[in-house]
Order: structure tokens, then sequence, then C-alpha cells
């Protein structure tokens, strides 16, 4: 039986919560049933009443070398103190360029180049952005349009959000972009179910791209952009050979390859970047939430060499991209990506998550027997388990299992509809994943 009680360190809460419009959350539902945050450590949060919650969910895919990392606060700390802000625009700091060189010699050869952002969303428009005008001085104006997939997840912005193919995130939101297209999404539950990595059968859905170069003109087509590992509809690992065979197809038609990398960079699949474990040199990368730990806000687009050295012409007093953000490469953002990296280099925190995935595998995949579970779906550490839907309630049972891990078994997940997410930090050790199945057990027998 789980203690209850509160601990001798509850935080005191506001006891108004109606001003606080929250992010991609059920805010009526929270409201009734708050999911207070106090403090973190190592593998675990702690809530406001003062219970240890274990996370199974790197915070928000974020937090790979885990919580409280003195490390990164000091250096943060250090860095507020030496200069808090500097304009990126016409100015630099040497931590910025530290950075770049840190992050893109973690990238596949011929990634030379990184330009910094703020965020995932932010890095996603970057790259789009980027494509669209590489054309544009390329001479080939022609090339606008831009293709995503099915039940990929790149961001909020109006780019990120018209490639993007969740429909819950697209359709309150109008048109959107104009010229903007979708592959077919890779799932087939019935020929994939259960698969421990990439799944065996999928290749075939990137051809889905010569018949939209067919049905467009391919001289029309600057971009397409996909997550190596869709994760936030659900965790859907790329089928074996697909990746390779768009690159293929794309480098055939002249169109411009991103992988956003936002969730599979800095280790979650056991490599610094996904490309690397699939054998592909896409033309751009999008990074985020682990180049921090999650510590400040950053993002960027690693850039292959040919596209930068393009816009690298003309007058040298003139700018060549007309981009950028009032806080990119932050100081304080630089500081702790330069403190992140170096975790991540000491702990050698990519190869442990390689070295743990078949064990986190076969752990996750004893749970198919449990009510409810129609498929399970892994890939490095992570791993998406998803449950029969409610009659007329599609959602309502993921979303009471978010509410019974948090308040009943200490154990913070992540829901996408009816499928729980497991995308522990890459510290987690192989007692901490036998914990975290246990819980997750539970949680799925008390919502059945």
């Amino acid at each position: 039986m789980l203690d209850k009680s509160p601990r001798s360190n509850a935080v005191n809460v506001p006891n108004d919560l109606a001003a606080h419009w929250m992010p991609f959350t059920a805010n009526r539902a929270f409201k009734k049933a708050p999911r207070m945050l106090a403090g973190a450590k190592g593998m675990h949060y702690v809530t406001t009443d003062g219970r240890n919650i274990i996370d199974a969910a790197a915070g928000m895919w974020c937090t790979n070398a885990g919580h409280g990392r003195e490390q990164i606060s000091e250096a943060i700390a250090r860095q507020a103190a030496a200069l808090d802000y500097a304009p990126p625009f016409q100015f630099g700091i040497p931590q910025a360029f530290e950075l770049a060189s840190r992050v893109a010699d973690l990238a596949p050869a011929g990634l030379d180049h990184v330009f910094f952002c703020n965020s995932g969303s932010e890095a996603v428009d970057t790259a789009l952005k980027i494509a669209l005008a590489y054309h544009q001085i390329a001479g080939q104006g022609s090339r606008t349009r831009l293709i995503g997939r099915e039940r990929g997840y790149h961001g909020v912005g109006f780019g990120g959000t018209s490639v993007g193919g969740i429909v819950n995130n697209r359709r309150l939101f109008g048109t959107l972009l104009a010229g903007v297209d979708h592959l077919s999404h890779t799932y087939d539950r019935e020929k994939q179910a259960f698969s421990k990595g990439e799944p065996e059968y999928g290749a075939h859905f990137a051809e889905e791209l010569e018949r939209l170069a067919n049905l467009h003109g391919a001289n029309t087509i600057a971009a397409v952009i996909v997550e190596p590992m869709a994760g936030s509809t659900g965790v859907i690992p790329a089928p074996k050979g697909y990746l390779k065979r768009l690159r293929e197809i794309t480098q055939k038609h002249g169109v411009l390859l991103i992988f956003d990398e936002v969730i599979t960079g800095f280790g979650r699949l056991g490599f610094a970047f996904a490309a690397e474990r699939y054998g592909v040199l896409p033309d751009m990368i999008t990074f985020a939430k682990g180049v921090t730990n999650g510590a400040a806000p950053m993002g960027g687009v690693v850039v292959r060499d040919t596209i930068h050295d393009a816009f690298m012409k003309g007058p040298e007093h003139v700018i060549e991209l007309a981009h950028g953000y009032t806080y990119s490469a932050h100081p304080l953002a630089c500081a702790a990506g330069l403190a992140t990296l170096e975790i991540y280099r000491e702990e050698k925190l990519f190869e442990r998550a390689r070295a743990l995935e078949p064990k986190f595998i076969d752990a996750v995949m004893s749970l198919r027997d449990e009510p409810n579970v129609l498929d399970i779906r892994t890939v490095g550490l992570t791993a998406g388990i998803d449950l029969a839907p409610r009659a007329d309630q599609v959602g309502k049972r993921g979303f009471d299992g978010l509410n019974s891990a948090f308040f009943d078994h200490d154990l913070m997940l992540r829901i996408a509809g009816d499928t729980l997410a497991l995308t522990p930090p890459l510290i987690v050790s192989e007692d901490q994943i036998g914990e975290i199945v246990e819980k997750v057990a539970r949680v799925i027998r008390a919502v059945a």
C-alpha cells in the first residue's frame, strides 16, 4: 500500500488557479484535481504535498540527464552573473560559437552549421524558411511546396502546424499555410503490432512521395519534413528502410529532406541524432529539448554545408538570411547547453541508452497481456502502449491513466489520446525500469 500522507516538506500552492490558461491541458479538469510539482532530483519529481514521483517521461522528452544537475544550474548561475543578455543580431558571445561547434561535431559529417532559436516549434519554422529561401537563391523559385506526414508533430508555429499531421492540433486554425501536402503515416497495426524496435513492414510507405511528386510536379516541392520516430502521436518508429528510401526519392527530385529530431536528438534512440542510427544524411536536422536537458529554452537547426554556403554570397555587409529571434543563442541557454553536452559526454549517456534498449523493450513488452492493451511500440528508450478506447469516450481511458499514475501510483507518464508513452531519462536504472513497468501495469488495470 502506497503511503499517501503529506510529507513534512509540503509546499503551499495558490488557492486561485483561474488566471493561468495552461497549454495543451484540459484546464477545467486540471483545476478540479491539480497535478502540482514543486521540485525534482535525479529520476523523480516532488509534488507540492511532498510525494516523490518517478519520472517516466523525462519531463517532456527533455531531461535526458535527469533532474537537478548541479553542473547545469551552476553554469547558468555563473553566466547570469557575468552576462545576462546580449543581442544576437550583429553581436555574438563566445558560448554561442562554442556550443554551435559542439552540436555540429555530434551531427553527421556534412551538417556543420547551426542556427539557434528557442524551441522545437521555432526550429521547425526556421528549417522550413531556410528551405524556401535556399531554393529562391538557387534560382528554383518554383519550389514552394512543403510536405509533412500524417500523424506528424512539428510544433505549434504556423509552419509546423501546417506540415504537422495530428488532426486535433490543426482543426481550430483554418487553412494554415497554402501549398502543403502530407505523406501517409507509417503505422499499420495489423502488420506491425508488438514490434520490437523498427517494424519489418512499412518501407513502402515512402513511395507515397513519388505520388505527390507526380501530382504536384517535383519541381514545385521545396522540402519534406519527418520525425525519425513520431513521438507526440504515440511513438511510431520508422519502418526498416523507410528513411533511406525517402532520402533516395528526395535526392532524385532535388527536394530537401529535414529530420525533425526535437525528440530523438541527444540520445533518446541511443545516438546523438537518429540520423546516425539509421545511416541517413538529411539536409537539415531540427533539435531542442535535450540540448539543455530542459533547464533553459533552446532549439536550433543543423544545416548542410551546401545550403549554408549558398547564402554566403554578395556584398559582405548585407544580411544573408533575414530571420532570427530576440533570444537566439541566449547566454543562459548556451551555458546550459554546454554543461549538458559535457554531462552526456562524461557519463556516456548515449551509449548507455543503447545498451539499455533491449532490457527496456523486454520489460515494456511484458505488459502486452494486460487488459485492453492493443499494441506496444518501442524504439530506443521510448515506448507507446495503445489502450482500447472506451465507447464514445476516445481519450478518456488514457486521461484516467494519467491521473491514476500521478495520484495513486507516484508515476509521471505522457499520454496521446488512449496511448501511454514512456520516455524515461537516460539515467534510468534497470531496477527503475522494472519499477516503472510495474506501476504502469497497475495503472492499466486501474482503468480497465
